[in-house]
Protein backbone atom coordinates (compact mmCIF):
# COMPACT_ATOMS: atom_id res chain seq x y z
CA UNK A 1 0.00 0.00 0.00
CA UNK A 2 2.80 2.25 0.97
CA UNK A 3 4.51 1.50 -2.71
CA UNK A 4 1.31 2.54 -4.37
CA UNK A 5 0.42 5.78 -2.56
CA UNK A 6 4.54 6.55 -3.61
CA UNK A 7 3.61 5.68 -7.01
CA UNK A 8 0.59 8.11 -7.24
CA UNK A 9 2.26 11.12 -5.28
CA UNK A 10 5.33 10.49 -7.90
CA UNK A 11 2.89 10.51 -10.88
CA UNK A 12 1.04 13.89 -9.52
CA UNK A 13 4.17 15.77 -9.15
CA UNK A 14 4.91 14.05 -12.42
CA UNK A 15 1.83 15.99 -14.28
CA UNK A 16 1.98 19.00 -12.44
CA UNK A 17 5.42 19.69 -13.38
CA UNK A 18 5.15 18.77 -16.68
CA UNK A 19 2.11 21.46 -16.41
CA UNK A 20 3.96 24.08 -14.60
CA UNK A 21 6.48 24.52 -17.45
CA UNK A 22 4.59 23.50 -20.12
CA UNK A 23 2.65 26.54 -19.91
CA UNK A 24 4.62 29.28 -21.04
CA UNK A 25 4.19 28.16 -24.60
CA UNK A 26 0.55 28.72 -24.19
CA UNK A 27 0.49 31.90 -21.82
CA UNK A 28 2.60 34.63 -24.76
CA UNK A 29 5.12 36.37 -23.99
CA UNK A 30 5.74 40.45 -23.44
CA UNK A 31 8.35 42.03 -25.59
CA UNK A 32 10.36 44.99 -23.73
CA UNK A 33 10.53 47.55 -26.60
CA UNK A 34 13.33 49.31 -25.16
CA UNK A 35 15.20 46.20 -25.17
CA UNK A 36 14.29 43.85 -27.69
CA UNK A 37 14.02 41.34 -24.46
CA UNK A 38 11.37 38.85 -24.08
CA UNK A 39 9.75 37.70 -21.18
CA UNK A 40 6.88 35.49 -20.26
CA UNK A 41 3.36 36.42 -19.62
CA UNK A 42 2.72 35.52 -15.65
CA UNK A 43 -0.57 34.47 -14.40
CA UNK A 44 0.66 34.64 -10.54
CA UNK A 45 3.72 36.24 -9.25
CA UNK A 46 5.80 32.66 -8.63
CA UNK A 47 4.67 31.47 -11.89
CA UNK A 48 8.18 30.22 -13.80
CA UNK A 49 10.10 32.67 -16.24
CA UNK A 50 11.68 30.13 -18.35
CA UNK A 51 11.35 29.67 -21.98
CA UNK A 52 11.61 27.11 -24.51
CA UNK A 53 13.97 28.85 -26.93
CA UNK A 54 14.21 27.94 -30.79
CA UNK A 55 17.33 27.46 -32.30
CA UNK A 56 18.85 29.68 -35.41
CA UNK A 57 17.32 27.16 -37.89
CA UNK A 58 13.44 28.19 -35.92
CA UNK A 59 13.91 31.83 -35.30
CA UNK A 60 16.42 33.17 -37.43
CA UNK A 61 19.66 34.80 -35.74
CA UNK A 62 23.41 35.13 -37.49
CA UNK A 63 26.12 33.01 -38.65
CA UNK A 64 29.76 34.43 -38.47
CA UNK A 65 32.77 33.04 -40.10
CA UNK A 66 35.98 34.68 -38.36
CA UNK A 67 39.62 33.77 -39.50
CA UNK A 68 42.37 33.61 -37.10
CA UNK A 69 45.56 35.69 -37.57
CA UNK A 70 48.38 33.45 -37.30
CA UNK A 71 51.07 35.94 -39.27
CA UNK A 72 52.66 36.56 -35.85
CA UNK A 73 52.22 32.96 -33.96
CA UNK A 74 54.82 30.34 -34.06
CA UNK A 75 54.02 27.65 -35.69
CA UNK A 76 54.11 25.08 -33.63
CA UNK A 77 51.56 27.37 -30.88
CA UNK A 78 48.91 28.14 -34.03
CA UNK A 79 46.90 25.27 -33.28
CA UNK A 80 46.83 26.05 -29.49
CA UNK A 81 46.38 29.77 -30.07
CA UNK A 82 43.07 28.77 -32.08
CA UNK A 83 41.45 26.46 -29.85
CA UNK A 84 42.09 29.29 -27.18
CA UNK A 85 40.08 31.80 -29.38
CA UNK A 86 37.16 29.58 -29.67
CA UNK A 87 37.37 29.54 -25.62
CA UNK A 88 37.36 32.66 -25.11
CA UNK A 89 34.44 33.68 -27.75
CA UNK A 90 32.33 30.98 -26.35
CA UNK A 91 33.09 32.40 -23.13
CA UNK A 92 32.04 35.48 -24.50
CA UNK A 93 29.05 34.41 -25.94
CA UNK A 94 28.13 32.81 -23.00
CA UNK A 95 27.98 36.04 -21.06
CA UNK A 96 26.28 37.76 -24.14
CA UNK A 97 23.22 35.26 -23.17
CA UNK A 98 22.63 33.42 -26.57
CA UNK A 99 21.16 30.45 -26.16
CA UNK A 100 22.60 27.12 -27.60
CA UNK A 101 25.33 28.96 -29.84
CA UNK A 102 27.29 27.11 -32.23
CA UNK A 103 31.11 27.52 -32.26
CA UNK A 104 32.90 25.03 -34.59
CA UNK A 105 36.53 25.48 -35.37
CA UNK A 106 37.40 24.53 -39.29
CA UNK A 107 40.03 23.68 -40.79
CA UNK A 108 43.49 25.39 -39.37
CA UNK A 109 42.17 28.59 -38.54
CA UNK A 110 38.64 29.36 -39.54
CA UNK A 111 35.53 29.66 -36.59
CA UNK A 112 32.18 29.32 -37.38
CA UNK A 113 29.87 31.04 -35.17
CA UNK A 114 26.34 30.61 -35.32
CA UNK A 115 23.86 32.26 -33.02
CA UNK A 116 19.99 31.93 -32.66
CA UNK A 117 17.68 34.73 -31.70
CA UNK A 118 20.50 37.56 -32.09
CA UNK A 119 19.06 40.99 -33.48
CA UNK A 120 21.85 43.21 -32.61
CA UNK A 121 24.21 42.00 -35.54
CA UNK A 122 26.63 44.76 -34.79
CA UNK A 123 26.89 44.37 -31.44
CA UNK A 124 27.49 41.05 -31.52
CA UNK A 125 30.28 41.60 -34.06
CA UNK A 126 31.59 44.18 -31.64
CA UNK A 127 31.73 41.96 -28.50
CA UNK A 128 33.31 38.66 -30.84
CA UNK A 129 36.35 40.52 -32.79
CA UNK A 130 37.15 42.53 -29.28
CA UNK A 131 40.72 41.46 -28.69
CA UNK A 132 40.13 42.84 -25.04
CA UNK A 133 43.42 43.86 -24.13
CA UNK A 134 43.08 45.96 -21.10
CA UNK A 135 46.28 48.32 -19.83
CA UNK A 136 46.78 51.31 -17.10
CA UNK A 137 49.01 53.44 -18.75
CA UNK A 138 50.13 56.74 -17.42
CA UNK A 139 49.17 60.34 -19.07
CA UNK A 140 52.39 62.35 -20.47
CA UNK A 141 52.64 64.98 -18.88
CA UNK A 142 51.65 68.71 -20.70
CA UNK A 143 55.73 69.04 -22.00
CA UNK A 144 55.98 65.62 -23.20
CA UNK A 145 52.51 65.89 -24.97
CA UNK A 146 53.71 69.11 -26.52
CA UNK A 147 57.09 67.31 -28.06
CA UNK A 148 55.00 64.66 -29.49
CA UNK A 149 52.78 66.85 -30.77
CA UNK A 150 55.66 68.74 -32.45
CA UNK A 151 56.97 65.67 -33.72
CA UNK A 152 54.17 64.39 -35.30
CA UNK A 153 53.35 67.86 -37.19
CA UNK A 154 57.04 67.32 -38.76
CA UNK A 155 56.28 63.99 -39.81
CA UNK A 156 52.98 64.67 -41.04
CA UNK A 157 54.15 67.88 -43.63
CA UNK A 158 56.59 65.24 -44.69
CA UNK A 159 54.40 62.09 -45.08
CA UNK A 160 51.48 64.07 -45.84
CA UNK A 161 51.19 62.08 -49.30
CA UNK A 162 50.12 58.81 -47.70
CA UNK A 163 47.22 60.35 -46.62
CA UNK A 164 45.11 62.11 -49.13
CA UNK A 165 41.99 61.39 -46.91
CA UNK A 166 43.66 64.13 -44.57
CA UNK A 167 42.61 68.38 -44.90
CA UNK A 168 45.42 71.05 -45.58
CA UNK A 169 45.42 74.24 -43.51
CA UNK A 170 45.02 77.02 -45.81
CA UNK A 171 46.94 80.22 -43.98
CA UNK A 172 46.10 78.83 -41.01
CA UNK A 173 42.43 78.27 -40.87
CA UNK A 174 41.06 75.26 -40.74
CA UNK A 175 39.22 74.07 -43.74
CA UNK A 176 37.34 70.48 -44.35
CA UNK A 177 36.03 70.55 -47.86
CA UNK A 178 34.70 67.31 -49.22
CA UNK A 179 35.92 66.48 -52.59
CA UNK A 180 32.93 64.38 -54.12
CA UNK A 181 34.81 63.42 -57.13
CA UNK A 182 37.59 61.61 -55.34
CA UNK A 183 37.53 57.97 -54.75
CA UNK A 184 38.07 58.42 -51.04
CA UNK A 185 35.26 59.37 -49.11
CA UNK A 186 37.43 61.58 -47.11
CA UNK A 187 39.57 63.13 -49.77
CA UNK A 188 39.58 66.95 -49.64
CA UNK A 189 40.56 69.62 -52.28
CA UNK A 190 42.56 71.79 -50.99
CA UNK A 191 46.07 72.88 -52.61
CA UNK A 192 48.85 72.79 -49.71
CA UNK A 193 49.84 71.43 -46.61
CA UNK A 194 50.38 73.37 -43.57
CA UNK A 195 53.36 72.49 -41.33
CA UNK A 196 50.85 72.14 -38.20
CA UNK A 197 48.19 69.82 -39.72
CA UNK A 198 48.01 67.60 -36.33
CA UNK A 199 48.51 70.29 -34.25
CA UNK A 200 45.63 72.17 -36.22
CA UNK A 201 43.57 68.72 -36.42
CA UNK A 202 43.16 68.28 -32.32
CA UNK A 203 42.30 70.91 -30.42
CA UNK A 204 43.27 71.84 -26.67
CA UNK A 205 41.61 73.95 -23.99
CA UNK A 206 41.06 73.39 -20.22
CA UNK A 207 39.33 69.88 -20.49
CA UNK A 208 42.69 68.30 -22.58
CA UNK A 209 42.91 67.78 -26.21
CA UNK A 210 39.75 66.63 -28.09
CA UNK A 211 38.83 66.01 -31.74
CA UNK A 212 35.93 67.61 -33.16
CA UNK A 213 32.89 65.93 -33.94
CA UNK A 214 33.07 66.02 -37.65
CA UNK A 215 36.47 65.27 -37.96
CA UNK A 216 36.51 62.26 -35.74
CA UNK A 217 36.75 59.57 -38.55
CA UNK A 218 39.83 61.29 -40.04
CA UNK A 219 41.38 61.73 -36.72
CA UNK A 220 40.72 57.36 -36.26
CA UNK A 221 41.96 56.92 -39.44
CA UNK A 222 45.25 58.49 -39.26
CA UNK A 223 45.84 57.65 -35.61
CA UNK A 224 45.39 53.80 -35.96
CA UNK A 225 47.10 54.02 -39.05
CA UNK A 226 50.89 51.73 -38.48
CA UNK A 227 53.00 54.39 -40.51
CA UNK A 228 51.43 57.00 -38.30
CA UNK A 229 51.80 54.71 -34.84
CA UNK A 230 55.61 53.74 -35.65
CA UNK A 231 56.27 57.44 -36.13
CA UNK A 232 55.01 58.39 -32.61
CA UNK A 233 58.31 59.49 -30.28
CA UNK A 234 59.69 56.08 -28.53
CA UNK A 235 58.36 55.57 -25.06
CA UNK A 236 54.86 57.40 -26.05
CA UNK A 237 51.59 56.50 -27.51
CA UNK A 238 49.19 58.63 -29.20
CA UNK A 239 45.36 57.13 -28.70
CA UNK A 240 41.90 58.49 -29.06
CA UNK A 241 38.83 58.45 -26.40
CA UNK A 242 35.99 56.28 -26.76
CA UNK A 243 32.41 57.38 -29.13
CA UNK A 244 29.71 57.04 -26.47
CA UNK A 245 26.04 55.90 -26.82
CA UNK A 246 24.68 58.77 -25.24
CA UNK A 247 26.56 61.56 -26.60
CA UNK A 248 27.39 60.32 -30.05
CA UNK A 249 28.38 63.75 -31.77
CA UNK A 250 30.50 64.88 -28.73
CA UNK A 251 33.90 66.01 -29.65
CA UNK A 252 36.22 62.81 -28.89
CA UNK A 253 39.28 63.14 -26.39
CA UNK A 254 42.91 62.38 -27.67
CA UNK A 255 46.04 61.50 -24.94
CA UNK A 256 49.51 60.91 -25.10
CA UNK A 257 50.29 58.04 -22.99
CA UNK A 258 53.15 55.91 -21.80
CA UNK A 259 53.70 53.48 -24.20
CA UNK A 260 54.73 50.70 -21.25
CA UNK A 261 51.36 49.59 -19.22
CA UNK A 262 51.67 49.78 -15.23
CA UNK A 263 49.43 47.13 -14.90
CA UNK A 264 47.45 45.04 -17.24
CA UNK A 265 44.27 42.87 -17.89
CA UNK A 266 46.89 39.90 -17.08
CA UNK A 267 46.30 41.22 -13.31
CA UNK A 268 42.45 40.82 -12.81
CA UNK A 269 41.77 38.50 -10.51
CA UNK A 270 39.34 35.71 -11.48
CA UNK A 271 35.55 36.93 -12.61
CA UNK A 272 37.53 40.34 -12.03
CA UNK A 273 34.81 42.57 -13.69
CA UNK A 274 31.36 43.18 -12.55
CA UNK A 275 28.54 46.17 -13.60
CA UNK A 276 27.45 48.13 -10.78
CA UNK A 277 25.43 51.38 -10.71
CA UNK A 278 27.11 54.45 -9.48
CA UNK A 279 26.55 57.90 -9.01
CA UNK A 280 23.59 59.93 -10.02
CA UNK A 281 23.46 61.12 -13.80
CA UNK A 282 20.93 64.01 -13.07
CA UNK A 283 17.76 62.96 -14.55
CA UNK A 284 17.23 61.14 -11.15
CA UNK A 285 18.89 57.43 -12.48
CA UNK A 286 22.72 56.33 -11.80
CA UNK A 287 25.34 55.75 -14.00
CA UNK A 288 26.69 52.47 -14.48
CA UNK A 289 30.16 51.92 -14.11
CA UNK A 290 32.44 48.86 -14.07
CA UNK A 291 34.01 47.68 -11.14
CA UNK A 292 37.61 45.73 -11.20
CA UNK A 293 39.27 43.73 -9.05
CA UNK A 294 42.92 42.68 -9.19
CA UNK A 295 44.88 39.77 -8.03
CA UNK A 296 47.46 40.12 -5.29
CA UNK A 297 50.18 40.65 -7.72
CA UNK A 298 48.34 43.15 -9.68
CA UNK A 299 46.99 45.17 -6.16
CA UNK A 300 50.54 45.44 -5.17
CA UNK A 301 51.64 47.22 -8.51
CA UNK A 302 48.59 49.23 -8.35
CA UNK A 303 49.33 50.39 -5.00
CA UNK A 304 52.26 51.32 -6.30
CA UNK A 305 51.91 53.05 -9.22
CA UNK A 306 49.18 55.20 -7.44
CA UNK A 307 51.65 56.19 -5.09
CA UNK A 308 54.60 57.00 -6.95
CA UNK A 309 52.58 59.34 -9.40
CA UNK A 310 49.68 61.48 -7.56
CA UNK A 311 48.04 64.00 -9.39
CA UNK A 312 48.82 62.52 -12.87
CA UNK A 313 46.60 61.24 -14.81
CA UNK A 314 45.96 57.10 -14.91
CA UNK A 315 44.18 56.14 -18.37
CA UNK A 316 42.42 53.31 -18.00
CA UNK A 317 43.03 51.88 -22.04
CA UNK A 318 40.93 48.59 -23.63
CA UNK A 319 42.38 47.75 -27.22
CA UNK A 320 43.84 51.08 -27.90
CA UNK A 321 40.81 53.05 -26.80
CA UNK A 322 41.37 55.46 -23.73
CA UNK A 323 37.85 54.86 -21.60
CA UNK A 324 38.78 57.37 -18.66
CA UNK A 325 41.84 59.04 -17.37
CA UNK A 326 41.08 59.86 -14.11
CA UNK A 327 43.76 62.22 -12.09
CA UNK A 328 45.36 59.59 -8.86
CA UNK A 329 44.24 61.73 -6.03
CA UNK A 330 45.70 59.54 -3.87
CA UNK A 331 47.06 55.94 -3.10
CA UNK A 332 44.70 53.04 -3.88
CA UNK A 333 45.34 50.12 -2.25
CA UNK A 334 43.35 46.61 -1.73
CA UNK A 335 43.47 45.76 -5.38
CA UNK A 336 40.27 48.05 -6.97
CA UNK A 337 39.48 50.24 -9.71
CA UNK A 338 36.57 51.00 -11.69
CA UNK A 339 35.92 52.06 -15.47
CA UNK A 340 33.16 54.67 -15.32
CA UNK A 341 32.05 57.66 -17.53
CA UNK A 342 28.88 58.53 -20.05
CA UNK A 343 28.50 54.87 -20.73
CA UNK A 344 24.98 52.88 -21.22
CA UNK A 345 24.33 49.73 -19.40
CA UNK A 346 24.94 48.34 -22.23
CA UNK A 347 28.07 49.32 -22.83
CA UNK A 348 29.17 48.39 -19.15
CA UNK A 349 27.90 45.44 -19.43
CA UNK A 350 29.82 44.54 -22.80
CA UNK A 351 33.16 46.04 -21.20
CA UNK A 352 32.27 43.55 -18.32
CA UNK A 353 32.06 40.51 -20.73
CA UNK A 354 34.57 41.32 -22.60
CA UNK A 355 37.53 41.34 -19.54
CA UNK A 356 35.79 38.55 -17.70
CA UNK A 357 35.91 35.95 -20.90
CA UNK A 358 39.29 37.35 -20.97
CA UNK A 359 42.23 38.34 -24.06
CA UNK A 360 41.64 36.76 -27.80
CA UNK A 361 45.16 34.58 -28.15
CA UNK A 362 45.28 36.14 -31.41
CA UNK A 363 43.57 38.88 -33.81
CA UNK A 364 40.67 37.52 -35.73
CA UNK A 365 38.92 38.83 -39.03
CA UNK A 366 35.29 38.61 -40.05
CA UNK A 367 35.30 36.49 -43.45
CA UNK A 368 31.84 36.52 -43.91
CA UNK A 369 28.54 36.67 -42.33
CA UNK A 370 24.97 35.40 -42.96
CA UNK A 371 21.51 36.51 -41.39
CA UNK A 372 18.66 34.30 -41.07
CA UNK A 373 15.34 35.64 -41.52
CA UNK A 374 12.53 34.63 -39.41
CA UNK A 375 10.25 33.46 -42.55
CA UNK A 376 12.62 30.26 -42.61
CA UNK A 377 11.86 29.86 -39.14
CA UNK A 378 8.18 29.98 -39.46
CA UNK A 379 8.52 27.84 -42.25
CA UNK A 380 10.14 25.44 -40.70
CA UNK A 381 8.39 25.12 -37.44
CA UNK A 382 5.16 24.74 -39.70
CA UNK A 383 6.61 21.74 -41.23
CA UNK A 384 8.26 19.88 -38.27
CA UNK A 385 5.05 20.62 -36.17
CA UNK A 386 2.60 19.11 -39.14
CA UNK A 387 5.12 15.80 -39.22
CA UNK A 388 5.12 15.49 -35.29
CA UNK A 389 1.26 15.95 -35.10
CA UNK A 390 0.60 13.59 -37.92
CA UNK A 391 3.29 10.96 -36.41
CA UNK A 392 1.53 11.24 -32.86
CA UNK A 393 -2.03 10.77 -34.43
CA UNK A 394 -0.91 7.51 -36.78
CA UNK A 395 0.63 6.10 -33.73
CA UNK A 396 -2.32 6.64 -31.51
CA UNK A 397 -4.99 5.53 -33.56
CA UNK A 398 -2.79 2.12 -34.50
CA UNK A 399 -2.53 1.79 -30.57
CA UNK A 400 -6.85 2.05 -30.37
CA UNK A 401 -7.29 -0.05 -33.48
CA UNK A 402 -4.54 -2.66 -32.04
CA UNK A 403 -4.34 -2.79 -28.27
CA UNK A 404 -7.77 -1.61 -28.03
CA UNK A 405 -8.98 0.07 -24.07
CA UNK A 406 -4.90 -0.94 -23.92
CA UNK A 407 -4.28 1.39 -26.22
CA UNK A 408 -6.03 4.29 -24.94
CA UNK A 409 -3.96 3.81 -22.00
CA UNK A 410 -0.70 3.80 -23.86
CA UNK A 411 -2.08 7.08 -25.76
CA UNK A 412 -2.73 8.54 -22.10
CA UNK A 413 1.11 7.98 -21.19
CA UNK A 414 2.30 9.24 -24.81
CA UNK A 415 0.39 12.56 -24.49
CA UNK A 416 2.06 13.41 -21.13
CA UNK A 417 5.25 11.62 -22.08
CA UNK A 418 5.67 14.36 -25.07
CA UNK A 419 3.88 17.34 -22.82
CA UNK A 420 7.04 16.13 -20.02
CA UNK A 421 9.86 16.71 -22.80
CA UNK A 422 8.93 20.00 -24.30
CA UNK A 423 8.49 20.92 -20.01
CA UNK A 424 11.73 19.98 -19.60
CA UNK A 425 13.22 21.63 -22.17
CA UNK A 426 11.33 24.42 -21.30
CA UNK A 427 12.61 24.05 -17.36
CA UNK A 428 17.10 23.42 -18.77
CA UNK A 429 16.23 26.81 -20.84
CA UNK A 430 17.16 24.31 -23.53
CA UNK A 431 17.02 25.38 -27.53
CA UNK A 432 14.70 23.63 -29.65
CA UNK A 433 16.64 22.88 -33.37
CA UNK A 434 15.14 21.00 -36.19
CA UNK A 435 17.10 17.77 -35.49
CA UNK A 436 16.11 18.50 -31.93
CA UNK A 437 12.08 18.19 -33.51
CA UNK A 438 13.15 15.18 -35.31
CA UNK A 439 14.70 14.02 -31.76
CA UNK A 440 10.89 14.79 -30.25
CA UNK A 441 9.32 12.19 -33.07
CA UNK A 442 11.83 9.70 -32.18
CA UNK A 443 11.00 9.63 -28.96
CA UNK A 444 7.01 8.97 -29.76
CA UNK A 445 8.54 6.02 -31.58
CA UNK A 446 10.38 5.10 -28.71
CA UNK A 447 7.90 5.60 -25.86
CA UNK A 448 5.33 3.68 -27.31
CA UNK A 449 7.50 0.79 -28.38
CA UNK A 450 8.26 -0.05 -24.76
CA UNK A 451 3.86 -0.33 -24.05
CA UNK A 452 3.97 -2.53 -27.14
CA UNK A 453 6.65 -5.04 -25.66
CA UNK A 454 4.76 -5.37 -22.80
CA UNK A 455 1.19 -5.52 -24.52
CA UNK A 456 2.57 -8.56 -26.31
CA UNK A 457 4.12 -10.50 -23.12
CA UNK A 458 0.71 -9.80 -21.52
CA UNK A 459 -1.27 -10.89 -24.72
CA UNK A 460 1.48 -14.40 -24.46
CA UNK A 461 0.92 -14.93 -20.52
CA UNK A 462 -2.61 -14.43 -21.40
CA UNK A 463 -3.04 -17.30 -24.22
CA UNK A 464 -1.31 -19.90 -21.76
CA UNK A 465 -4.81 -19.01 -19.21
CA UNK A 466 -2.85 -17.19 -16.52
CA UNK A 467 -5.47 -14.61 -14.58
CA UNK A 468 -5.57 -11.14 -15.89
CA UNK A 469 -3.73 -9.96 -13.12
CA UNK A 470 -1.32 -12.72 -13.27
CA UNK A 471 -0.72 -11.83 -16.91
CA UNK A 472 -0.12 -8.30 -16.33
CA UNK A 473 2.42 -8.76 -13.64
CA UNK A 474 4.10 -11.28 -15.69
CA UNK A 475 3.52 -9.30 -18.73
CA UNK A 476 5.59 -6.24 -16.91
CA UNK A 477 8.46 -8.66 -15.27
CA UNK A 478 9.86 -10.38 -18.39
CA UNK A 479 9.43 -6.98 -20.93
CA UNK A 480 11.56 -5.24 -17.85
CA UNK A 481 14.63 -6.40 -19.15
CA UNK A 482 14.83 -5.90 -22.89
CA UNK A 483 12.83 -2.30 -21.95
CA UNK A 484 16.20 -1.42 -19.72
CA UNK A 485 18.66 -2.74 -22.06
CA UNK A 486 17.06 -0.94 -25.14
CA UNK A 487 16.66 2.32 -22.97
CA UNK A 488 20.24 2.36 -21.79
CA UNK A 489 21.90 1.68 -25.04
CA UNK A 490 19.95 4.86 -26.85
CA UNK A 491 20.86 6.88 -23.86
CA UNK A 492 24.48 5.79 -24.11
CA UNK A 493 24.44 7.33 -27.76
CA UNK A 494 22.37 9.97 -26.92
CA UNK A 495 25.62 11.03 -24.52
CA UNK A 496 27.74 10.49 -26.50
CA UNK A 497 26.76 12.37 -29.69
CA UNK A 498 26.29 15.50 -26.98
CA UNK A 499 29.84 15.36 -25.93
CA UNK A 500 31.17 14.90 -29.19
CA UNK A 501 28.80 17.15 -31.11
CA UNK A 502 27.79 20.48 -31.33
CA UNK A 503 24.93 23.02 -32.15
CA UNK A 504 21.86 21.05 -33.40
CA UNK A 505 23.76 17.37 -32.61
CA UNK A 506 23.99 18.35 -29.23
CA UNK A 507 19.91 19.44 -29.22
CA UNK A 508 19.08 16.28 -31.16
CA UNK A 509 20.94 14.25 -28.22
CA UNK A 510 19.17 16.92 -24.93
CA UNK A 511 15.43 15.90 -26.62
CA UNK A 512 16.42 11.96 -26.95
CA UNK A 513 18.02 11.84 -23.81
CA UNK A 514 14.71 13.88 -22.14
CA UNK A 515 12.29 11.61 -24.28
CA UNK A 516 14.11 8.50 -23.59
CA UNK A 517 14.19 9.02 -18.99
CA UNK A 518 10.45 10.45 -19.68
CA UNK A 519 9.32 7.04 -21.66
CA UNK A 520 10.72 4.74 -19.20
CA UNK A 521 9.05 6.62 -16.45
CA UNK A 522 5.59 6.82 -18.37
CA UNK A 523 5.49 3.40 -19.69
CA UNK A 524 6.56 1.23 -16.02
CA UNK A 525 4.97 3.83 -13.85
CA UNK A 526 2.30 5.82 -15.51
CA UNK A 527 0.47 2.83 -17.84
CA UNK A 528 1.21 0.20 -14.23
CA UNK A 529 -0.65 2.51 -12.05
CA UNK A 530 -3.60 2.82 -14.35
CA UNK A 531 -3.98 -0.77 -14.77
CA UNK A 532 -3.45 -1.40 -11.20
CA UNK A 533 -6.19 1.00 -10.30
CA UNK A 534 -8.85 0.26 -13.18
CA UNK A 535 -8.01 -3.36 -14.04
CA UNK A 536 -5.56 -5.15 -12.13
CA UNK A 537 -7.36 -4.22 -8.62
CA UNK A 538 -10.90 -5.95 -9.75
CA UNK A 539 -11.78 -9.09 -10.53
CA UNK A 540 -11.66 -9.34 -14.75
CA UNK A 541 -12.24 -12.18 -16.38
CA UNK A 542 -10.94 -10.68 -19.67
CA UNK A 543 -8.64 -7.74 -20.61
CA UNK A 544 -9.61 -5.54 -23.67
CA UNK A 545 -5.74 -5.64 -25.27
Amino acid sequence: MRRETIRTLSIVLFILVTLFYLSPLFLGRDIDEDTGTKSVRKPFAFWTEKMLKLGLDLQGGMEINLYVDLTDIPRSEQAMAVDGAVEVIRNRIDQFGVAEPSIQRVGDNKIVIQLPGVTDFQRAKDLIGQTAMLHFQLVATSEETRRVIDSMDTWLSQNHEKYPFLSVFDDGHQNLLQNEDEEDEFALDIPSWHNDLFSYLIESGSGGMSVRNEYKELAKRLINDEDFKSAVLPGFQVALGRDSALTPRADLPVYVIYEKAEVSGTHLASNGAETRMGDSDGFGGTRPYVSLRFNREGARLFERVTAQNLRRQLAIVLDDVVYVAPVIQDRISGGEAMISGNYTLQEANDITIVLRAGSLPAPVEIGEERTVGPSLGSDSIKHGLRAGITGLLLVMLFMVIYYKLSGAIANIALLLNTAFVLAALTFFEATLTLPGIAGLILTVGMAIDANVLIFERIKEELRIGKSVRNAVEGGYARAMVTIIDSNITTLIVAIVLYQFGSGPVRGFAITLSIGILASFFTAIFLVRAIFDAFITNKKRDNLSI
